[in-house]
């Protein structure tokens, strides 16, 4: 497949980048050929334009941690050594109370939770 690889920079450019990396996709090209490194260079090029045209939102520090917790089988009881007691847990679960910064240090380093999801404002219920 004869493809010549250039900048995306409308959203034609995107759209055509899309029908070629389906195709290339179709066909499963080892990494390392011809067809496998188009494809490679064009998924980057696709992502990068995609990170500037379409940014996802960071979630909501509640929304974080309760995605972390979900995703580790954590309860509550696991968020003390981070949060403090089991009710300030619950607060901060709960929307009642923000986290304060030895909090979000403590969740980024011991859950690997994002610190810039932890650092955003609490989203308005």
């Amino acid at each position: 497949m004869t493809v010549e690889i250039r900048p995306i920079r409308t959203e034609a450019d995107y759209k055509a980048a899309l029908k070629v990396v389906s195709r290339l996709v179709e066909n499963d090209p080892e990494p390392g050929t011809p067809d496998g490194d188009k494809l490679d260079i064009l998924a980057t090029l696709i992502q990068y334009y995609e990170s500037q045209h379409y940014p996802v939102a960071l979630p909501d520090p509640v929304e974080a941690i309760r995605f972390r917790m979900e995703q580790a089988g954590l309860s509550a009881k696991d968020l003390e050594p981070m949060i403090g007691r089991r009710n300030r847990v619950y607060e901060i679960l709960n929307g009642k109370r923000t986290l304060t910064l030895p909090m979000i240090w403590k969740l980024h380093r011991e859950l690997g939770i994002p610190a810039a999801s932890l650092i955003q404002p609490p989203a308005q219920g």
